[in-house]
């Protein structure tokens, strides 16, 4: 099989950090081809260079056996390479046709935009690559899914040889997955060469013909799927074996702590009613669109409920705002720790602390000393690999900054900590260590509320589980009922309580 692209001798560092260390690696047209490792292992600093987004401290790349400078996103596109971001970025007030050819829009005879000429042309493309999106709609109300498919039907359009997806599958749901994986193989028949960014073990094998693995910057092994299992790769990312990454201490839940009665917010969820007990973990499971997220978020006081009630040790609380929620002992570590859970302008420090900064400044005046002293052993309790706390949070990788996010609440000395998607995006080795930390809370005499849309990490890490499907409340599992096919049925309507 042709090699499209080989990179010989890559190296790049960010502020002294060596990020790659000489990684060499060919890419084949016709191929899928997965790159993994854990957070910070380099997988998106390497492909960014091969998108001409970086430009690497030393090494050499090749197109067809010729050597070529990338030096721009734009030199990129003009040797066939594109990238799609694990953070979608399209210009929402546009139309699909618009975004798609944004760059190359086509001028009518008086000049002005050829609208009707960018509709024809877009919608040609879709209908090639069989999907079903209105070319004339506006992108900022399509789906997540629709988003990505856009975005490769903007690679398509510019007849790229190459195609890199930088964890493509992290935000959308297992149907619109199974319909990205459909034009993936398609292109892949097409002989585009694809480059594969995932964490998801299970979605390497489905996809990948060949899997590089990187760790601490380095090359590792580039070898055939087919050469690889889960325990061999899991080992080589990590540099060594992990025989069960879900590590949850053996606790007595208590009595119930928290209980949420009738709680409605029209439009996301009707009448749900739970309780949390203590030193319990308890899972909230469902599709996508089920209302999980939506139900935290009113717990926490993100959203005002229209009816029901919160109550607290057996006490109706009041809760308006996520300040009403923090005194009463309740953390909220949202879904999109990047959006909603960092300031991604201010150091880890800042992060860390920004929750409890109350506590460092009684009379007015922050004692900086102490503060310092506390997010150190934060950061230390929590194993963020960082350089020290005045590092900017945004050069840490998805895994560090969510403990980050974990340390800043737990900062605050909650008795209940809500937990939204606590490992989308990161590598084995952080969902490991953020497994361990959960289990050591709970040790401890905390209670967690675990949102996940992964079964497995539902059905390990926690005692019991509450099912909704369309808002609605329809299942209750523990011990042996715990299950996958329990959960799917209720996530999917199939039983009645």
């Amino acid at each position: 099989m042709d090699s499209f692209l080989r990179m010989i001798d890559i190296s790049k560092s960010f502020h002294g950090v060596r990020a790659l260390q000489n990684v060499s690696v060919d890419f084949r047209k016709g191929e899928i081809h997965v790159v993994i490792g854990e957070n910070g292992a380099g997988k998106s600093t390497l492909m960014k260079i091969a998108a001409g987004l970086y430009k690497p401290d030393c090494g050499k790349m090749l197109i067809h056996g010729r050597e070529v400078v990338i030096d721009s996103a734009l030199a990129a596109i003009g040797h066939r390479i594109s990238m799609i971001h694990q953070e979608l970025m399209p210009i929402p007030q546009l139309t699909v046709a618009e975004n798609i050819f944004l760059g190359r829009e086509r001028l009518n005879r008086i000049g002005m935009l050829d609208k009707r000429g960018l509709n024809r042309s877009a919608k040609e493309l879709i209908d090639t690559i069989g999907l079903d999106i209105d070319p004339r709609a506006i992108m900022g109300k399509l789906s997540v899914a629709q988003v990505q498919l856009t975005e490769i039907v903007k690679a398509v359009s510019r007849d790229s040889e190459m195609l890199i997806m930088d964890e493509p599958t992290s935000a959308i749901s297992d149907a619109e997955v199974e319909k990205l994986y459909e034009l993936v193989f398609k292109l892949r028949r097409q002989g585009t060469a694809i480059v594969f960014i995932s964490h998801k073990l299970d979605e390497v094998f489905r996809v990948a013909d060949r899997i590089t693995v990187l760790r601490d910057g380095r090359h590792i092994a580039t070898k055939g799927a087919a050469e690889f299992d889960k325990r061999s790769l899991i080992s080589m990312m990590i540099g060594r074996d992990l025989t069960n990454i879900y590590q949850k201490s053996k606790t007595t839940v208590g009595k119930p702590l928290l209980e949420v009665r009738g709680l409605t917010k029209r439009g996301l969820f009707e009448d749900v009613s739970f309780e949390l007990r203590e030193n319990e973990i308890l899972g909230i499971a469902g599709l996508m669109g089920a209302g999980r997220t939506e139900l935290v978020e009113t717990v926490f006081g993100l959203r005002r409920a229209d009816s029901g009630g919160v109550f607290l040790r057996g006490k109706r609380i009041q809760i308006r705002d996520p300040g009403d929620a923090k005194k009463h002992g309740l953390a909220l570590v949202p879904e999109d720790r990047k959006l909603l859970g960092l300031n991604l302008k201010a150091s880890t420090g800042e992060n860390v602390s920004i929750c409890s900064i109350e506590r460092f400044a009684p009379r007015g005046v922050l004692r900086k000393k102490a503060e310092n002293r506390e997010v150190d052993g934060m950061i230390a309790a929590m194993s963020v690999r960082v350089p020290s706390r005045k590092t900017p949070v945004i050069s840490l990788s998805g895994g560090n900054q969510q403990k980050v996010v974990i340390a800043k609440w737990l900062m605050t000395g909650p008795d209940i900590l809500i937990l939204d998607e606590p490992t989308r995006g990161i590598d084995i080795g952080a969902k490991a260590e953020i497994y361990t930390f959960i289990s050591r809370m709970v040790a401890q005499g905390k209670s967690v509320i675990m949102v996940s849309s992964e079964l497995q990490e539902i059905i390990d890490m926690c005692d019991r589980v509450i099912v909704l499907c369309e808002g609605r409340l329809t299942g209750e599992l523990e011990g042996d009922r715990l299950d996958q096919e329990s959960i799917m049925k209720c996530a999917t309507g199939c039983v009645d309580l």
